[in-house]
């Protein structure tokens, strides 16, 4: 009897704790629930009053309202001649309003070739566009329409730095007058695109995709830092880049570069460059030996950063004038730094002739071997000649007849009392060449290769890149006007030694 009078506690408490086992999840649940429900009335209520997401999304929606308005798509028809004939074609992309007068500004890829273009406001109206002109060599396009009551875009007065928030405008995949965010990842990249030669890319992980080409990249206030232009695609070969999907890294151009050749396109027609007349080469190339000039090598072994080492300073130049020698390193130009040779090519370019700047170099001291000192320089920057890096194409021309070939201005027009288009003008020809009939003076060149030429820099750089670089023959496609209005096309042979 004692043992079950001792068991009778020792029962009961293991039934309550067994009751207890029982009951505790349906009880904790319970308690879980009444929480979640009680945190979840406590956030709405916060929700209510307003949050740092919704002072946030208001900004968003601002930059929207402030930035739409001045956002443009661009349409534009051409054609493609081939052995069995033309065929239509049709390319999209992006455009921002520049000023009050009707200036656009684009990618020169979106238009290139085109015969009409078309811009549809925000608003939806659709009016006609002429190109006043186009720098193939930074991709930047000036449009024109004649609509009134137009938003042009607000532009800063500086570059962006990196890690500031951008906002991309425009219309990818057609999907018009879209908005999308990101930061500026990087500055200053260069990528070797084979049809930009002056790049000076904003990196930035904001969604651009096709058709956002020549859409405005906005800042915190609304104010246009940049145009998008390319994006690397990830298509798995390498750094591909160009106008394929999505990939998490968009280049745009900044709006320094942008003004410096828009504005020049309005008020001249076309876009000088700055001459300094200096050739580079990589420090880093010439440090892995895929550059070899063992000149230049006591230079690269004594200077520890990067660069572009001089080799060729050409005679009578602003460079000469200037102090720069063979074997410097070109450390800033205009107080930015010289990373590349191709960044040293960009910086000159984007001045004007006549500009003064400042260029710092590093010397390595005569007699010395590893000591070496910076020097202070100041150029005056000249004009860049058309013919200075394209002469084989120059002297190829001139040897089939083309005797002077001159960029076909407006005014260039009115004083020689024609009409104006477009192009390159024959000015004087050969009169022996069997050029002299099929194309006199006076003609205007408009096309080579299909794409459309409206300077003398133009022509070449079509040429450049038109021919290939091993063909039994080579020939250049033209498409000219004659003096009589009559359009007409013709194959120019050119010597074998030009490629």
């Amino acid at each position: 009897m004692r043992r079950l009078e001792h068991l009778g506690p020792a029962l009961a408490t293991l039934a309550a704790a067994g009751v207890l086992l029982l009951l505790a999840p349906s009880a904790i649940r319970q308690y879980q629930r009444e929480t979640m429900i009680r945190r979840a009335a406590d956030a709405e209520r916060r929700l209510e009053r307003g949050t740092v997401l919704d002072q946030l999304s208001q900004a968003t929606r601002d930059i929207a309202d402030v930035v739409e308005p001045s956002v443009v798509h661009v349409s534009m028809t051409g054609s493609i001649r081939g052995a069995s004939g033309s065929r239509a074609y049709r390319n999209t992309g992006s455009g921002w309003i520049y000023d009050t007068q009707g200036h656009i500004v684009t990618n020169a890829h979106v238009i290139d070739g085109a015969q009409r273009i078309e811009v549809q406001l925000a608003g939806g109206d659709r009016a006609d566009a002429r190109l006043v002109g186009q720098d193939l060599r930074t991709d930047i396009a000036v449009l024109e329409v004649s609509v009134s009551g137009l938003q042009p875009a607000r532009r800063s007065t500086e570059d962006p730095r990196q890690g500031d928030m951008v906002f991309a405008f425009g219309s990818p995949f057609d999907f018009r007058f879209s908005m999308s965010s990101g930061i500026v990842s990087g500055l200053e990249r260069t990528t070797d695109l084979q049809d930009i030669d002056y790049e000076n890319f904003i990196q930035t992980d904001a969604a651009i995709n096709p058709g956002n080409s020549g859409g405005p990249l906005t800042d915190t206030r609304g104010f246009v830092v940049g145009m998008s232009t390319a994006i690397a695609t990830g298509s798995g070969r390498g750094n591909a880049l160009g106008q394929g999907q999505f990939a998490g890294i968009g280049l745009a151009i900044p709006i320094s570069m942008i003004e410096n050749v828009v504005d020049q396109i309005i008020t001249r027609g076309e876009a000088e460059k700055g001459f300094l007349g200096v050739r580079g080469v990589d420090v880093v190339d010439l440090r892995n030996g895929r550059v070899r000039a063992p000149a230049l090598l006591s230079a690269v072994e004594s200077w520890t950063g990067d660069g572009a080492v001089v080799d060729f300073v050409s005679p009578g130049s602003p460079a000469e004038a200037a102090g720069v020698q063979v074997g410097d390193v070109i450390v800033t130009i205009g107080g930015q730094r010289v990373a590349s040779a191709a960044r040293m090519r960009t910086l000159i370019a984007n001045h004007r002739p006549g500009d003064r700047v400042k260029v710092q170099v590093w010397r390595l001291q005569p007699g010395a071997t590893h000591e070496g000192e910076v020097v202070d320089l100041e150029v005056q920057m000249a004009r860049l000649d058309p013919e200075t890096n394209m002469e084989e194409f120059a002297a190829a021309l001139r040897a089939v007849g083309f005797t002077r070939l001159l960029t076909l201005t407006e005014a260039e027009a009115r004083v020689r009392s024609m009409e104006f288009r477009r192009g390159v003008l024959v000015e004087a020809v050969d009169p022996d060449a069997l050029i002299a009939a099929e194309a006199p003076a006076g003609s205007v060149i408009v096309e080579a290769f299909g794409g459309s030429v409206a300077t003398v820099d133009d022509l070449y750089l079509r040429i450049s890149r038109g021919l290939p670089e091993s063909a039994r023959r080579l020939e250049i496609p033209l498409t000219i006007v004659l003096p009589t209005g009559a359009r007409t096309q013709l194959v120019i042979p050119l010597p074998r030694r030009v490629r």
